[in-house]
């Protein structure tokens, strides 16, 4: 291999493309990308496989399955269109709202030249449009009733917290609390699914919808499974604007969960806002949080929750950090429940 300074190892391209590892890694195996070998046997990513990696992430962050990038990479302009098409309404609908900032930005010069300074409280709301407190409460019980406020409520809301540390009931009273939102639990998979295979019977219009996104992560690399279509069921169903989940990963394997994850993140604009409970690093991968992403923590010490940033050194990310575990290690420690002494 001639000129190593062109060539670049895994981490320096994922870095480059601002990608995972583990994204390089789909991509080879799925026959989209093949890197150059170093003489020692490790990966290696000369400018024409970086080229080709950027243009397979910009279909991928377009919403296109794995499948469709092959088929766009190969000349199949039909895939690409159809993305494209969304993006195009998606920007539009920004752009909508960037004018009317706009206007609300020329009508306070406005007003200021003529002498009417700005109302309380309204240019907070301009620059910080969504800094109002969305949902409010006292914390239940393994908390003492301290007062609870989130203000900022993102497309993926990850709760993670310790065994005991009550992130399962922070959940539900979310969804008991926040307008129009629903709680999606575990008994999805009472009876093997059972109630999910029945609601889908029952609705056409579902059922064609959990079919599509369930071949849609298949040519991603899930594995459909009873416990997958029960919470697709979930996730796929109309009515509430907001979905809290409890432990997503449930029954997933991890090329499942990353499958989904990726799916979560690829969703149009507009689309309804997820709280998932979750304690796999494949799901919440600390690496990849986006902007439109947030990370509520339940401290082991019944500490009111916290909003963690995701990065090294940040407040609460150390413990976050500790909570989160492979899917191979979940699924050895699965059953596993805090002991708590008895009180005499």
């Amino acid at each position: 291999m001639s000129s190593s300074a062109q060539f670049l190892n895994p981490s320096e391209a994922a870095r480059r493309l601002g990608v995972s590892a583990k994204a390089l890694r789909l991509y080879e195996q799925r026959g989209l990308v093949t890197p150059v070998r170093t003489e020692a046997g490790w990966r290696a990513y000369g400018p024409e496989e970086v080229a080709r990696m950027a243009e397979i992430a910009a279909l991928r962050a377009l919403g296109l399955s794995l499948a469709q990038v092959a088929r766009v990479l190969d000349g199949d302009a039909e895939d690409l269109e159809r993305a494209l098409a969304v993006h195009q309404t998606m920007l539009e609908e920004r752009g909508r709202d960037l004018v009317a900032m706009v206007e609300k930005v020329r009508k306070l010069r406005a007003d200021l030249a003529e002498g009417r300074a700005p109302a309380a409280g309204e240019l907070a709301r301009l620059l910080h449009p969504t800094a109002e407190i969305r949902v409010a409460f006292d914390l239940p019980w393994p908390w003492g009733g301290e007062w609870f406020e989130l203000r900022d409520i993102r497309a993926l809301n990850f709760i993670i917290g310790p065994l005991g540390s009550g992130k399962t009931r922070l959940a539900q009273r979310l969804a008991e609390t926040l307008p129009n939102a629903a709680f999606l639990g575990l008994e999805r998979l009472a009876d093997g699914g059972a109630a999910a295979r029945m609601r889908l019977d029952a609705d056409p219009g579902l059922k064609s919808r959990v079919e599509r996104t369930s071949a849609w992560l298949v040519e991603d690399g899930a594995v459909v499974s009873e416990a997958l279509i029960a919470l697709l069921a979930g996730l796929e169903s109309e009515g509430p604007a907001i979905l809290v989940v409890d432990m997503v990963e449930q029954g997933l394997d991890q090329a499942t969960q990353e499958a989904l994850i990726a799916h979560l993140r690829r969703r149009g604009h507009g689309a309804r806002s997820l709280f998932l409970m979750t304690r796999s690093s494949a799901i919440l991968d600390l690496a990849v949080v986006g902007p439109d992403e947030a990370i509520i923590f339940c401290p082991a010490n019944h500490s009111p929750p916290t909003l963690v940033t995701p990065y090294p050194g940040a407040p609460g990310y150390e413990a976050v950090a500790t909570c989160l575990a492979s899917p191979e290690v979940r699924a050895r420690t699965e059953g596993v429940i805090a002991w708590r002494p008895q009180v005499a």
